[in-house]
């Protein structure tokens, strides 16, 4: 090929070649007309094939309506090119991550699934205790326990418990952040930003899971407390 020079014209971002997970990889460009020599750099150099030339188009048109468009235009530069695909860019990149938009879907709907159970869990638990302490509470109100005391002190019950289980569920989270990583793009595993949301999250369910029990506990008359014991 001779003694070719090259002059660095620019250096681009990170891109990820094959798929949005795998991570930038290793690129050095050349325009056609001015080819690569192979030992110029052997570990950033796919490769080449004319056969699997691609090309990306920008336009602030819909793409779709310019591939019609865009054949006949290289029919027009040479009738014997073949394009053998074309698509948006967006779709490319949704159809990279089908898979990891499935595992994802499947986790939220299990994560959604088990705080219905837990708010459910949460409810019935404070809901069976106010029952059960029916005659306690109203003793408490009798002896002059305000309403909204009793009404503090059984979201304090809730609250207990949802911080119980937000306290074990960070540190089996935080044990099983590594099996994740391979499904996360650009955020760490172990986000203190996520965290803190998501335990604010389910602290917030917990405490209006409670309000119902609690409010039943507030209205409690002493009398009839008293006469059903």
């Amino acid at each position: 090929m001779g003694d070719l020079s090259y002059t660095i014209v620019g250096v681009a971002g990170d891109v990820a070649g094959q798929a949005i997970d795998g991570g930038p990889s290793l690129v050095v460009y050349f325009p056609n007309i001015q080819p690569a020599r192979p030992d110029l750099a052997p570990d950033a150099m796919p490769v080449f094939s004319p056969r699997e030339e691609q090309y990306v188009v920008r336009t602030s048109l819909p793409p779709t309506s310019l591939i019609a468009a865009i054949r006949r235009t290289v029919r027009e530069v040479d009738p014997k090119l073949v394009m053998m695909h074309v698509e948006p860019l967006d779709e490319l990149v949704a159809g990279s991550m089908v898979r990891a938009r499935l595992t994802m879907l499947l986790l939220g709907a299990g994560s959604a699934t088990a705080l219905l159970l837990g708010v459910i869990g949460i409810y019935g638990v404070l809901a069976y205790t106010v029952r059960q302490r029916r005659s306690e509470l109203g003793v408490r109100i009798a002896l002059g326990a305000t309403p909204a005391g009793m009404v503090r002190m059984v979201l304090l019950q809730g609250a207990v418990l949802a911080l119980a289980g937000i306290l074990a569920g960070l540190v089996g989270a935080f044990a099983l952040t590594r099996f994740l990583r391979s499904l996360l793009y650009e955020v760490s595993p172990n986000d203190p930003v996520s965290f803190v949301a998501v335990a604010l999250l389910l602290l917030t369910v917990a405490l209006a899971a409670s309000y119902i029990p609690a409010r039943r506990a507030g209205r409690i008359d002493p009398v009839r407390a008293l006469k059903t014991e």
